[in-house]
């Protein structure tokens, strides 16, 4: 068991006759393989150099035929080790790919995270001695001094599409350009939802965030006032309800998770000359409904006019139409208005928030509500009716 050439794979055999969810984790799960000399030289990293990795094995790899708890998230693997004359064993696990928000490796991480942090603070818990990654060369590295995690990104010139909007509404004036930008990032989005995954739970799963999520629908209804003139709790609960039939609607068109950006908004974009432009902040997965990234853009169209003229019209309808015929011209996508609700939904909550747009005046924030409730309301979106939408 403890031989040179021992190669271990992480990710448990499953049980012939295994669950459908257990069969899906087999057919992806793509988890690193462990090695004595790997797991050696990380031990001496961690608890210093003269430590001599002894054995290393699955735990209670019989018990997957047990008839209780069929399902796991990972398989913990024993480390026998001696640090001088001491002997001592530890267990290290791992948390494979799986359908219960553990898709991305930035799940699982934020999982690995929160145990090394939280099992010492629990009475009678067991104690967690460190938590590490795996490299591409399945080498094991520790991350326990880690308090807080950063990324450094590139520096891109540009300017934010938002002062383009902002322009508009003063001006009034619709340049040759600003078509051109607008079917420019219309068919960005037709190209990258191009690209497809076949992954039904991943489907389902973004759209249980877009109800759930912190930074979603029940994330921005917990952050309104209790009481906020005509905003209230009952009126934010029977939109949380109105998205959550919304979902239960949509849960079967799996055939389309696509790429997406996820907070495609003017402030995420940035031109250069012309309409060439980059890309900013990604959010919330590489993965999901192309309504999301669609609704994301033209519901700032709505916006801006609103707060011009408190209707849509002039420029803004023009770049809204256009965006939404160039869209599915490009993509070929005629469904894209039967799933956009729910996100229009998600979007004006953020439009209507007085702790986003504290500066708003009633009047615009019960026209954006209305838009919500409206949208929600019919079966398919119509980009032809948006001031009814708005109506009372």
């Amino acid at each position: 068991m403890g031989s040179e050439s021992k190669v271990l794979p992480l990710a448990a055999r499953l049980s012939p006759r295994a669950s459908p969810v257990e069969r899906d984790l087999r057919d992806s799960a793509s988890m690193p393989t462990l090695k004595k000399h790997a797991l050696e030289l990380y031990l001496q990293t961690r608890f210093g150099p003269e430590v001599k990795l002894l054995s290393f094995g699955v735990i209670g790899k019989a018990s997957s035929k047990g008839t209780h708890k069929q399902y796991g998230y990972g398989t913990p693997v024993k480390l026998t080790f001696r640090i001088g004359r001491h002997v001592q064993s530890a267990v290290l696990e791992t948390m494979k790919p799986g359908p219960f928000g553990h898709e991305h490796m930035a799940d699982r991480a934020q999982a690995m995270l929160w145990d090394h942090e939280s099992y010492g603070r629990l009475p009678r818990h067991v104690k967690a001695l460190d938590v590490g990654a795996f490299t591409d060369k399945q080498e094991l590295f520790s991350v326990a001094e880690a308090r807080e995690f950063f990324v450094l990104n590139q520096w891109t010139e540009g300017k934010s599409y938002h002062l383009d909007l902002e322009r508009l509404t003063k001006s009034g004036t619709l340049r040759k350009l600003d078509r051109e930008r607008t079917m420019a990032l219309a068919r960005y989005l037709a190209q990258i939802h191009a690209r497809k995954k076949r992954d039904a739970n991943l489907y389902r799963r973004r759209l249980r965030e877009l109800i759930g999520h912190g930074e979603c629908i029940m994330g921005l209804t917990d952050s309104y006032p209790e009481r906020c003139g005509f905003i209230t709790p009952d009126l934010l609960r029977t939109i949380e309800e109105a998205c959550n039939r919304w979902r239960w609607r949509l849960r079967g068109e799996t055939r389309r998770l696509s790429q997406v950006h996820g907070d495609f908004h003017p402030w995420n974009v940035l031109f250069q000359e012309g309409a060439n432009f980059s890309v900013l902040d990604r959010s919330r997965g590489e993965w999901g409904e192309p309504a999301d990234d669609v609704t994301s853009m033209t519901v700032n169209y709505l916006f801006f006019s609103l707060c011009r003229w408190g209707t849509l019209r002039g420029s803004f309808e023009v770049l809204f139409r256009l965006f939404w015929d160039t869209y599915v011209e490009a993509s070929r996508d005629d469904e894209v208005m039967a799933t956009a609700a729910p996100f229009f939904a998600f979007r004006g909550l953020v439009l209507a928030s007085p702790v986003w747009y504290p500066k708003l005046s009633m009047d615009l924030r019960r026209k954006i509500f209305r838009f919500i409730e409206n949208v929600l309301d019919v079966p398919c979106f119509d980009p032809s009716r948006v001031n009814e939408y708005c109506a009372a």
